[in-house]
């Protein structure tokens, strides 16, 4: 069978202070919402939770390809974003990278 990439796939999981997570939660919305809407190469931008781990979120991006997801790195609001991340004190947990496979 043969397959051909058809997306660059981001996961990123963070881990925030409780105290901050209406603020990172905002955070994370409205990168997602500006990606979508300002960036021709960003696909998706899902922010998603769980109640099992409520200090934790995971960002599931569907970009065209790297270059794309490198381009949206430069963007305004994922400045922003970096920004917040620090200064709100959240980790980090993993980020990982994929190339989405179709038939």
């Amino acid at each position: 069978m043969n397959t051909t990439k058809t997306a660059f796939v981001v996961i990123a999981e963070f881990e925030y202070p409780l105290a901050h997570r209406d603020e990172f939660l905002e955070l994370c919305r409205f990168d997602g919402t500006r990606s979508v809407a300002d960036e021709p190469g960003c696909r998706q931008f899902d922010v998603n939770t769980t109640g099992e781990s409520p200090d934790q979120v995971v960002l599931y991006e569907v970009y065209d390809d790297a270059a794309a997801f490198e381009a949206h790195k430069l963007m305004p609001h994922y400045k922003e974003f970096a920004a917040g991340v620090e200064r709100l004190g959240v980790q980090i947990r993993s980020l990982r990278f994929f190339d989405r496979q179709h038939p």
